[in-house]
This record gives C-alpha cells, structure tokens and sequence, in this order.
C-alpha cells in the first residue's frame, strides 16, 4: 500500500509492506516517485514475533515493572557489516529493511517490549499483599531508521530528511495513538554506546504503553493540582515563565523555543517546547512541523558542541506527549534532550543516592548549562 501526504505539505510518500514474520514496515520517500515501490520481498525464515509479555505491579511504589524475557538475547553491537537496519543490497545477507535502499524506514521491533499480541491467561497475583493481577504488556515498539547510510549522523541530514523524520514521529503517533489499549507514545532517540545503544546506525524509537510511565503520571499529577490550583496549564505557564526570565533560554524559533529547565538534572539538559499548545506532534500544523527539524537539528549541533574536543557527544532524546485518554488536557508536548557526560571522557554515574533513593544531585548549575549552549551556537 502507497500513499501520499494528505494535504499536508510534506512531499513525501509511504510505502506500506511487511516482514517474513507479519511485522508492518513503512518506508518514507523524502518525495514522491513512481519509480520507488518498495516492492522487495523479505526472504528470511523469520519465527513468529514475540507475544506481549507482562506488567507486574510494585506495591512499594505504586509503579508497573515490564517483564518482557524474550529481549535478553537481542541483537548486541554488531559488526557494521552485519548491522540489521541497513538495506539488503546483498541477497545473502537479508537484514531487517528487504528493499535496497530507503530515506526512513520505520517497523515494528522484533524485540519489543510491548507488543500488540496476547498468549495465555494473566497471573492472578496476591491483591492482598502484592498487588492487583499482572497484566499483559500490550502496546507496541517501532523502530525508526533516521537513513539507510550506516555512517550518517542525524546532525548532518537534509532539510528534506528532517522534514520526513518529523512526518514518521507525527504519523506512528497518531496511528498508534488510535489503538485504545495505548495510554501514551513516547517518541525518543538514544545516541552513543556510553548511554546503552547496542545499534550504531542513526535510529530512533516509538515505544506505544499500555500505561502512564511514572514520570508522565507525576507530571500530570502535578498539572492537575496546578490546574486546580491556579486555573492554568503548568507547561505552557513553565515556558512562559522561562521566557520571561531568559536566563536560560537557548534558542528562540517562530513555533518553538529552547531552554534549560530551572531544576535541571543533567550536566547538559534543555527542553524544546512548541509555543502554542499542542498536546503532540500529530497536532502540530505544517507550519510547526516545517520548523522543527531545523531547531532540533541546532540543538543537537549545540549539545555535540558543548564540551571542547568531542565530537559526538552521547545523549538521550524523548518527545513528552499528552496521554490519549483521561488527562489528556493536562499534557502538553515538549522535548527533554540531554546528556550524561558531565566532561571530555567522565559520564555522570547514578551511583547509590541516585539510583538507590531518587535524591538528584547536579554537579553543574542550569544557568551554567544554558550560556554554554549559547555559546556554541551557529
């Protein structure tokens, strides 16, 4: 199945096909032609993909925990020659993309941990002591594949790309979003081997939860007492603020604006946020769209910039959309972007007070981190 932008101004096309085993794969022309089908067959003799597997609850601290046992074996940084996100161009080595060459490809994980198939009955569990029942980890993983280039770097891509990239997070976001088992997409990049990536080719993730991840519930849980509170919208009010203020806002566009959180975590941490509001990217209008690939594309210049003598410096990347169904007014969609590499060759280890009981400590100041993204700015 082929389609086109539907009246958005993007000029791409999708192209949808599928894996040896059923998984759904997109392939997203940065144009439209006749002459790219995507017509190529997956020949691998695939297992079935994995079912979902389970949510146990924590009475400890009222958070669901995946189980998802079947990604212990999952691919582990390998050779480039063996890399499974690069188009098939050698009928003997297949690899996750059949078609011989792609802009975007965007497909369901074959180690997901959430998936959209159910096998056999959920535990009962113990409600008196441990919890309600466990639950199937019904939801879904996609996988994003920025270029079929295994050396690219997502900061040196076209304009055109961009534009793409964006139209892949705003198009799976609103599919997946439809799904009712789904309380929230969360769109996210993760970059460097210092920070777990076990695949070097430029890619990112759609992850699709069948559940509030705790750090969405507490922010909506704080917009709602803000809410009650004040009357107002405590993300939209928060950029405000930091717009005001300007200490620590590094990049100002038409659409969005860029800017250290106040209580910043990381050695490098900045926040982008559309300045109307948007609960996520598929509510952005052509406009917005248009202009975030650029912005994101200096921010990730900036942070590559920030200490001396790196080149590339590790970083996790993730677009906070609001949940689907209840709550979904408090939500609103920004971009926490940031590093733990607090010096050339010196990560931010979340050693026993972090890890162990959630007491952050920064070892730098946001307003420190902020003049430095400006500083390296184009």
């Amino acid at each position: 199945m082929q389609s086109e932008s539907g009246g958005s101004s993007w000029p791409g096309q999708v192209t949808l096909r599928r894996l040896a085993d059923g998984r759904e794969i997109r392939y997203y022309d940065d144009r439209v032609t006749e002459s790219r089908v995507h017509a190529a067959a997956d020949t691998r003799p695939l297992p079935e993909p994995p079912h979902a597997g389970e949510l146990r609850f924590d009475v400890l601290t009222g958070e669901w925990v995946t189980v998802a046992g079947h990604r212990m074996n999952r691919t582990f940084l390998p050779s480039a020659a063996d890399c499974p996100l690069d188009p098939t161009r050698d009928p003997a080595r297949p690899t996750e993309v059949p078609d011989g060459d792609y802009d975007v490809v965007v497909f369901a994980n074959r180690f997901p941990s959430y998936a959209p198939d159910v096998v056999g009955p959920a535990d009962a569990g113990h409600p008196e002591v441990l919890g309600p029942p466990d639950r199937p980890a019904v939801g879904h993983c996609d996988v994003i594949v920025f270029s079929s280039d295994h050396a690219a770097s997502i900061v040196d891509l076209s304009a055109a790309r961009l534009r793409t990239i964006v139209e892949a997070w705003a198009q799976r976001t609103a599919e997946l979003s439809a799904d009712p088992a789904v309380a929230e997409v969360f769109v996210f990049e993760n970059h460097g081997e210092e920070i777990g990536v076990t695949l070097s080719h430029p890619h990112g993730q759609v992850y699709a939860y069948p559940f509030l991840p705790p750090r969405s519930a507490q922010l909506i849980e704080r917009a709602r007492r803000y809410r009650q509170a004040t009357g107002g919208n405590l993300l939209r009010d928060v950029l405000t603020a930091e717009l005001e203020d300007g200490r620590r806002v590094v990049l100002r566009g038409e659409h969005f604006s860029a800017y250290v959180p106040r209580a910043a975590r990381w050695p490098v941490e900045v926040h982008l946020a559309p300045h109307r509001d948007v609960p996520d990217l598929a509510a952005l209008d052509d406009a917005e769209r248009a202009e975030l690939g650029g912005l994101y594309q200096e921010l990730l210049r900036r942070v590559n910039r920030f200490h001396p003598g790196i080149e590339h410096v590790p970083y996790i990347s993730g677009w906070h959309q609001a949940p689907t169904g209840g709550d979904r007014e408090l939500g609103r969609l920004h971009l926490q972007l940031f590093s733990l590499l607090r010096a050339p060759g010196k990560l931010k280890y979340l050693a026993g007070s972090e890890s162990g009981m959630g007491a952050w400590v920064n070892d730098t100041t946001p307003e420190r981190i902020a003049d430095r993204l400006r500083e390296v700015g184009a």
